[in-house]
């Protein structure tokens, strides 16, 4: 029985990039590859640089994605314009995405984590077999990990669920994403208030407020106050 062909998405800001991956999926018979324009960060958009990273679409009429394509992501690091694509992709969960990224470092793997994405390859281990075993895997919503991938991740994640605290009213603040409380006091914060006033405005003591402000900062990994409301602010908390 034949297997159902999968719709396929490429999306890299490396136009080179972009086209080995094509190359190597274009010609699978399970695959249905869309080349529109479908670029990552820079060369995004219309006018004089649109074409930066396109492809020649072989049905001109679809260039869209559609509900159960899997999106393949060329990176080399995720930073902040690919993690923004990043969260465009998988917002609404109508696709499934296959990351495949020179390195990871300890944020950007929580931030892959934080994504739902559940298919990853090392760029260099991106052979056309283990690329068309991770898009087939990632249309199933199976994982697929390098194994030195999975050493790290649990270990990034037995260090999380070591930092989770407890809330005044004893409910457990989660590894992943901001709490309730967190959310108030961040929003103070962006106010332009100080600890004296966020405390005064919560019925916190100070300390508390500065706990709260620690352990997040400590849990995401963020650098400072200003990180912290810049994060929540991305987010969608506040």
């Amino acid at each position: 029985m034949l297997e159902e062909r999968v719709t396929v998405t490429v999306h890299a800001s490396d136009p080179l990039s972009r086209a080995g991956v094509i190359s190597h999926l274009q010609h699978q018979p399970s695959l249905e590859l869309l080349q529109g324009p479908v670029t990552t960060g820079h060369g995004t958009g219309t006018g004089p640089g649109k074409d930066r990273g396109d492809a020649v679409d072989p049905h001109p009429d679809r260039t869209a994605a559609t509900p159960g394509t899997v999106a393949v992501m060329i990176v080399d690091r995720l930073d902040d314009i690919a993690t923004a694509e990043l969260r465009r992709l998988v917002r609404g969960g109508e696709q499934r995405v296959v990351l495949v990224a020179r390195e990871l470092r300890e944020p950007e793997l929580m931030t892959v984590v934080e994504c739902g994405i559940r298919a990853i390859l090392w760029r260099h281990q991106a052979t056309p077999q283990r690329l068309l075993r991770a898009v087939r895997c990632a249309a199933r919503d199976e994982g697929e990990l390098p194994p030195d991938l999975i050493g790290r991740l649990l270990t990034q994640v037995g260090r999380l669920r070591r930092s989770v605290v407890e809330t005044t009213a004893g409910a457990a603040v989660p590894t992943l994403g901001m709490a309730p409380r967190e959310v108030d006091v961040l929003r103070l914060v962006a106010e332009g208030m100080d600890t004296r006033q966020i405390s005064e405005k919560l019925s916190y003591s100070e300390r508390t407020v500065k706990n709260v402000l620690h352990a997040l900062m400590t849990r995401l990994q963020l650098n400072n106050r200003a990180h912290a409301v810049a994060y929540a602010l991305r987010e969608g908390y506040i």
